[in-house]
This record gives structure tokens, C-alpha cells and sequence, in this order.
């Protein structure tokens, strides 16, 4: 059964996109069968991973939530084995006005889910720059959810209402979400201002904030451009760093889940210098953990 996991945040231009293909891709070298929806008409998510608008025209994620095609039919296959796409175009715009009229419209998303989510360890979905249907769809679906955050205040303002929505989503259709974390993202650890935005989240925030920051980086902006996640595009960059460091704390605390000990110590090796984590590493500050196989988790 697939974990399902929606990137979220009302406000556009805080790194959802980007994290969303790059964090499904890192997912996917660690051998984690992973299928990225791209839930935002403007389709991007799509056009970063290097798929013509041709190709998927008939068959994408708009055709699957009002029901002309099964979800199955509308996956697309990337340059990395484990990583699947449904994509998205403009046509996804019109589909929360569709979708108004139909009975149990806020759960189509998930009733498309029951098709494919045993073909899957992660479903990563896009959501939109907006707290709309399609966004209540994709929390309606979701096992949980991250916000991505850019370190600066302007993009503190909605988050208040960005948690009440989750709040109203758990009260009426889906008690179980859960916050995977708040993502800090486009850190740039020159500027004073990016240090205490992100320390004054850390401090009200606590555990909740992934100990990876995403930097701002100039191949993360580009590698867009050449329908490549960053791991393929250039794996030693900053950015690529980053996003393998995210995809292996996201594995690693879903591992130890229920074990608050072994993950505040996970927490520790991730939060290293050292992208690369040795076997060797984690056992020796996890003693109770030496039987555990970590063979799925090499990045």
C-alpha cells in the first residue's frame, strides 16, 4: 500500500513543483516505486520531468478525477525506473467547476487512488497554489501532507489558514492526515534575514521542521528547463545533495515510525554534513537497531 504524501502550500513560488519532482525522483533511485501526480493545471511538474503536452493530451490526471478514464491509463513512464508520472495541462483548470455538481466530488481523487496504490510505495501529488477542490481532494486522499516553505516572512502569512484547512479536512473527511513536516526551501545561508526566518520556525515549530534545508540554487532553476530532476541533470550539486539528503530522512522516519528515540537519532545523522550515510553510521548511534536491513535505502 502506498504512502501518499501531498506537497502543499497556498502560496505559489515556495519550491512546491520543485520538490515534488525532485523529491519523487530521489525516492525513486532508492528503489521506492514512486508515482508523482501533478495536480496543478499549469503543469509543470510535467513539462520538469521532460514530457511533451502531446504525448499526454487525451490521457492525464483531468480525464481520471471526472471519471472518463481509469487513473491507471493516465501514468506515464520517466527516465528513471521507479518513477512514474499522471500529468496534468490546462484543461485540470476547468475541472473544479466539473466537478461541483458531482456526488462526492471532494473524494474523486482518492476513489482513483484504489486502482494503483498497490503498484506503489510513494504517490507524491503536486497540489496547486490554492486551498480550492482540487487541493481538498488531495488532502482528502492523502496519508499526510509536507509544506514547503521558503524562508522568507512574507510566506508565514497563510500558513494559519493553511492549517485550518487541514484542520476542517481532518474534522469532516480525513482524521487520519498527519504532518510529514515543514520544508524550508530557496535558503540562501548568506542572508541574515533566510537565518532568522528559519530559526524562528525551527523554534515554534520544533520537530515538525525537516532537519534538510533546500538551498537556492542555480541548477534547481535550470534543470526545468532540460526535463530533468536535478539527480540527473547534476547529481553533485547543491540541490541534488539536498533532495537525497530529504528523500532519506523521509524514508528513515517512516521506517522507525512509532519510535520517538531512533528518530530523534536519525534526525542526528541526517542533519550531518555528510550526505552519504553510512550503514555503519546509523547502526552505531541506533544500537537497538542492528538487524534492521537498510538495502532499500541506498541512495
Amino acid at each position: 500500500m502506498a504512502k501518499i504524501i501531498a506537497m502543499m502550500n497556498q502560496k505559489g513560488g515556495v519550491g512546491k513543483t520543485t520538490s515534488s519532482v525532485n523529491l519523487a525522483a530521489c525516492l525513486a533511485v532508492a528503489e521506492k516505486r514512486t508515482l508523482l501526480i501533478d495536480l496543478d493545471p499549469q503543469g509543470n511538474g510535467s513539462i520538469s520531468i521532460g514530457l511533451a503536452k502531446d504525448t499526454f493530451a487525451q490521457k492525464n490526471i483531468y480525464h481520471a478525477l471526472i471519471g472518463q478514464i481509469p487513473l491507471k491509463e493516465a501514468i506515464y513512464e520517466s527516465e528513471l525506473p521507479y518513477f512514474h508520472i499522471c500529468p496534468s495541462d490546462n484543461n485540470l483548470s476547468g475541472a473544479e467547476i466539473e466537478l461541483v455538481s458531482l456526488f462526492a466530488r471532494e473524494s474523486k481523487l482518492k476513489n482513483a487512488f484504489k486502482t494503483v496504490d498497490k503498484d506503489y510505495d510513494y504517490i507524491i501529488i503536486d497540489c496547486p497554489p490554492s486551498l480550492g477542490l482540487l487541493t481538498v481532494n488531495a488532502l482528502n486522499a492523502a496519508n499526510s501532507y509536507i509544506v514547503p516553505m521558503q524562508t522568507e516572512y512574507l510566506a508565514m502569512e497563510g500558513l494559519a489558514q493553511l492549517l485550518n484547512t487541514v484542520k476542517l479536512i481532518r474534522s469532516s473527511l480525513n482524521p487520519e492526515l498527519e504532518l510529514d513536516g515543514i520544508l524550508l526551501t530557496m535558503y540562501d545561508s548568506r542572508s541574515g534575514l533566510h537565518k532568522q526566518v528559519a530559526n524562528e520556525i525551527k523554534t515554534h515549530f520544533g520537530d515538525v521542521v525537516f532537519n534538510t534545508i533546500i538551498p537556492r540554487n542555480v541548477k534547481l532553476a535550470e534543470c526545468p528547463s532540460f526535463g530533468k530532476p536535478i539527480i540527473l541533470y547534476d547529481i553533485e550539486s547543491k540541490g541534488s545533495e539536498a533532495y537525497l539528503a530529504l528523500a532519506k530522512e523521509l524514508i528513515l522516519k517512516e521506517r522507525f515510525k512509532g519510535n520517538k528515540e531512533a528518530v530523534k537519532s536519525v534526525e542526528k545523522v541526517v542533519a550531518a554534513p555528510e550526505v552519504k550515510i553510512l550503514e555503519e553510521q546509523i547502526i552505531d548511534i541506533i544500537p537497538t537497531l542492528e538487524n534492521v536491513n537498510f538495502d532499500g535505502i541506498q541512495l
